[in-house]
């Protein structure tokens, strides 16, 4: 492969290399948010400030634990990993927003995702659609650790991942409206916790690199319990998402013997 870097030993699209980030990754999507995640680690250093993608480094634990932006959707998050396994990490926690689905997941709750609907582009360019997309089982109870731990409203299920956010808000105004519809319909027939875009694609891009990856999101609101009447405020607060994550990579660095 070419190496598209202006800088030697850099990462093209991150912009940080081996011995710039450590094994144990936090990945939100929003580039604010790495530096409030980084004030949960001791003498975090700012790695990398480029495109969607912004890198701290600091320790947890005495361990080297970093964070690093994705973006929005599955394609930027599936830059983010594979650059970042290329400079040598090998456990990510995802963490972000969503929308509710199940109708008994309120806003602020936390969702742990169990596997991920692949109604996105990224992973099939990675895995056949028959391949389910799955997190890894020990980051998985790592996370649900932390949220009881920590005393956390959570639910543990399957996400639903696509690539349009107004295909989702707006579906009925899309020329696909039948398939979009139906689809959802089918999602929370089955039970589908809750609505995001990247998870689908860390879960399969994470299989095929061998290496883990979970994640955990908060409920920003839910649409299906809106419809319902039902009481649905909108909840931006992300703390207690990031603090089960950290938790979560406290968990696993400790079971590690790092």
């Amino acid at each position: 492969m070419i190496d598209y870097s202006e800088e030697k030993g850099k990462q093209y699209h991150i912009q940080v290399g081996k011995g710039d980030v450590g094994k144990y990754v936090i990945m939100p999507g929003d580039p604010k948010r790495c530096e409030k995640i980084a004030g949960h680690l001791d003498n975090p250093v700012l790695m990398a400030d480029s495109r969607e993608y912004v890198t701290y480094t600091g320790l947890l634990d005495g361990v080297k634990v970093s964070v690093t932006s994705t973006g929005i959707g599955g394609p930027s998050a599936a830059i983010a990993m594979e650059e970042l396994v290329m400079s040598g990490a090998d456990t990510f926690i995802r963490i972000g927003t969503s929308g509710g689905m199940d109708i008994h997941v309120k806003s602020g709750d936390l969702v742990i995702a169990s596997g991920a609907i692949r109604m996105e582009g990224t992973s099939r360019e990675y895995a056949p659609i028959e391949y389910p997309a799955v997190p890894d089982f020990e980051v998985t109870n790592a996370l649900v650790k932390a949220a009881k731990k920590l005393k956390q409203s959570y639910h543990v299920g399957v996400v639903q991942c696509k690539d349009s956010f107004y295909g989702q808000h707006s579906p009925e105004t899309k020329p696909v409206s039948y398939e979009l519809l139906n689809k959802w319909d089918a999602w929370v027939k089955l039970g589908c916790k809750a609505s995001e875009m990247e998870s689908a694609a860390l879960f399969i891009i994470a299989s095929y690199l061998k290496v883990r990856a979970g994640s955990v999101f908060v409920v920003l609101a839910n649409q299906e319990r809106a419809k319902a009447g039902l009481d649905n405020p909108v909840v931006h607060d992300t703390d207690a998402a990031i603090r089960v994550a950290v938790e979560a990579m406290r968990e696993m660095i400790k079971e590690a013997g790092e």
